[in-house]
């Protein structure tokens, strides 16, 4: 089944975005790298449409979280990556990249995860 694809280009980002059709809502998506540029078991900061973003790469899964740590000024695409918890640089608190909950303090508030999508070896999320 083929998904209809909507493309319109955002002004402030250098990244096209587009629409799709799911479950007849569209829904914006963003297009963040080539899968290619995120090494197996790392992450790559990505900055496009005003979100400041971190990207994770776990053998063949990606998942996209929002890159400042809720507890403090650590960047997450910095930190360490271990299956699908990373750990903060700053406070070595860890956060599930799947769900976004916390696992280890001292962070006691959840990150934002993003839904990711692959697509002809194009990484893009929708928001």
């Amino acid at each position: 089944m083929r998904i209809e694809n909507f493309i319109r280009f955002d002004a402030s980002s250098p990244r096209i975005l587009g629409l799709v059709r799911n479950q007849n809502i569209l829904v914006p998506r963003i297009q963040l790298c080539k899968t290619d540029e995120v090494p197996i078991g790392g992450a790559l900061k990505i900055e496009t449409a005003g979100l400041i973003l971190a990207l994770f790469r776990t053998g063949s899964e990606f998942y996209t979280t929002d890159d400042c740590c809720t507890h403090g000024p650590g960047s997450l695409s910095e930190g360490f990556l271990e299956g699908e918890v990373i750990e903060c640089n700053f406070h070595q608190g860890k956060f599930n990249i799947r769900t976004g909950e916390v696992v280890l303090p001292p962070c006691t508030v959840p990150i934002r995860i993003y839904k990711t999508v692959v697509e002809d070896g194009t990484v893009y999320i929708e928001v």
